[in-house]
């Protein structure tokens, strides 16, 4: 296994970080053949994709998951992993909640009222992604902040494996926050299915959530009809690392996202070449430990980089550009670096502080921007899941006060019919 090496500032590492990942649109009329799909047939063609795709026989029998599915995947899930499960709930909990926002208004001295209202979206969707692994996390972390928002339907999908079964870590999950509408099936279809409705599924508001490429591409083409939470590429790490970082460390979190799948990014940026060889040698080393080592071995060759920085000023200017979903600080004085960093999904500071932690249990959301996408995307949030609405009351002394300024803005933009709304309430106001 090579991981390549670069220089920062050349123009070797600009072309590899422009590089496009996918060729989204060579997927893109599949994708919308999908679409069409399920939008004429509805239940049916979900039911046929997920044969296609997962091979699992799905009829409106077995499609919802019940009570006593429910109850079975208790009955494989161990007690450990439900006192873990319950921590981080309690942590994601915490954190959510201090991201509500109160509505407000403001009266001025004609009596004048103007003010926001936020309210919960009604119903909304949530995606956990399946296929080479299992990700419980992400219901947590999908419906956690809906429920702190107040939203009170919660639908879940998730594909089902070739016995039609969903994953009993998944399911516990769900049930421990609440969710019992949950439907097996995954893939566009689903998102279609979400976005649209079928015969058994009804529409959604929004739709949050990460997924393979055919998913990002449903969601694009749904948005407008629904929200959606992001555009979620390949996962990513960068790492800012001087050179008193431990090579030990840095080889295992550049390997803990490169094992989610052929596609991740993984990076290295240090002023110090004598780091990055020990890193390099680390890595061949872990890698025998572990038990995905083929998927980190395809995204380390393809999408790994170890990159020497002239100064760690410049390590972070090749952070900023990058614009990580995941943007670690491996340096001795983390807190020192915090205000070079522009651009980062989540920034995990120090040493004791590797990407899983994030993943699973501090609190922050894990469902973050990719792709560059960090220079103007936010992580999921309870805003996410709230809309709000903005009020205005104006008192005769304010529409008598302000009706000069509003008719000439209205009449500079040529909306006459603006300006005489207006006007005719000044007119009777000085009758």
């Amino acid at each position: 296994m090579e991981v390549r090496r670069f220089k920062a500032g050349s123009e070797e590492l600009k072309n590899f970080l422009q590089s496009n990942l996918e060729d989204l649109k060579k997927y893109e009329a599949g994708v919308a053949q999908i679409g069409q799909e399920v939008k004429e047939r509805g239940d049916q063609a979900v039911f046929d994709f997920t044969l296609k795709f997962d091979k699992a026989h799905i009829t409106r029998e077995n499609f919802r998951v019940s009570p006593e599915e429910i109850e079975e995947a208790y009955s494989l899930v161990d007690e450990e992993y439900i006192y873990a499960l319950e921590a981080a709930i309690e942590n994601i909990t915490a954190f959510h909640e201090k991201q509500l926002k109160n509505s407000w208004w403001a009266t001025d001295e004609r009596g004048n009222i103007t003010g926001q209202i936020y309210r919960p979206l009604e119903r909304v969707g949530i995606y956990v992604p399946g296929g080479t692994a299992a990700y419980p996390s992400s219901v947590l972390m999908n419906a956690i902040p809906a429920l702190v928002a107040g939203v009170k339907e919660i639908v879940m999908v998730s594909p089902p494996d070739a016995k039609g079964k969903m994953n009993p870590y998944t399911l516990v999950a769900a049930a421990e926050l609440g969710l019992d509408e949950i439907y097996k099936m995954g893939g566009a279809h689903a998102v279609f299915a979400l976005a649209w409705g079928t015969e058994t599924v009804r529409k959604v508001d929004l739709i949050s959530g990460p997924g393979n490429i055919y998913v990002t591409l449903a969601k694009k083409m749904v948005y407008g009809d629904v929200d959606i939470d992001m555009l979620a590429g390949p996962s990513e790490i960068l790492i800012v690392a001087d050179s008193k970082a431990d090579p030990v460390y840095l080889a295992a979190d550049m390997m803990s996202q490169a094992e989610h799948d052929i596609l991740a990014r993984s990076i290295l940026v240090t002023d110090s070449s004598e780091l990055i060889d020990k890193v390099e040698e680390e890595l061949k080393r872990q890698i025998k430990l572990l038990s995905r080592k083929e998927i980190i071995e395809k995204a380390l060759s393809s999408y790994g980089a170890l990159i020497l920085a002239s100064s760690m000023d410049e390590a972070c200017e090749v952070a900023n550009e990058v614009a990580p979903e995941h943007l670690e600080l491996m340096v001795e004085n983390p807190f020192d670096y915090l205000s070079k960093i522009k651009n980062a999904g989540a920034i995990f500071m120090g040493q004791y502080t590797p990407e899983p932690v994030g993943d699973y249990y501090a609190g922050p959301n894990h469902i973050l921007p990719t792709g560059g996408t960090a220079r103007f995307y936010s992580p999921v949030t309870v805003d996410t899941f709230m809309k709000s609405s903005s009020i205005i009351y104006y008192s005769r002394a304010g529409i008598k006060a302000s009706a000069d300024d509003i008719i000439k803005l209205a009449e500079v933009e040529g909306l006459t019919a603006h300006a005489n709304a207006v006007r005719v309430r000044k007119e009777r106001l000085n009758d």
